[in-house]
């Protein structure tokens, strides 16, 4: 598990480059009012594609590794923990209404009728689930669920 747990860390890295990307894109369409381009087209479905990816390798380690389902079963007292219960509950379910956004922000700018309409839903929906998963990551510099920038394989 420790090699899944290791591209779970790296994968985060291209989910937020292809986020930011987006949301760059977004900003500079509704802030110019330049025309939808294959480009921001591009950026969100990466965005979505690693974000799809991401939650597969993190449902592999929540049912199969330790700091998941599993912490269920082994901790009476889960909710009381802080570290356990982000494991087991807050980050999972911060991630996956970040993956519902993305899904739905995708769709959402697919149906829109004109640029500036696409343009502002990349920017409502993407920034919003990149909020999300900036929250949920368990950076280096918080305090009881830290993890280290990089997992070594």
């Amino acid at each position: 598990m420790h090699f899944v747990l290791a591209l779970h860390s790296l994968v985060r890295w291209l989910i937020l480059l292809f986020g930011l990307w987006t949301l760059l894109n977004a900003l500079t369409g509704v802030l110019t009012k330049r025309p939808f381009s294959a480009g921001d087209n591009r950026s969100n479905l990466l965005f979505m594609i690693f974000c799809d990816v991401q939650l597969l390798i993190g449902l592999a380690l929540y049912f199969f590794g330790t700091n998941g389902y599993s912490l269920f079963k082994n901790d009476p007292q889960l909710m009381t923990h802080a570290t356990n219960r982000f494991f087991a509950v807050e980050h999972e379910t911060m991630m996956i209404l970040a993956w519902i956004l993305v899904h739905v922000g995708r769709s959402s700018v697919k149906k829109a009728a004109t640029d500036a309409a696409k343009h502002k839903r990349m920017l409502i929906f993407f920034g919003l689930a990149i909020i999300i998963i900036l929250a949920a990551i368990p950076w280096p510099f918080r305090q009881e669920i830290a993890r280290p920038w990089f997992q070594p394989f």
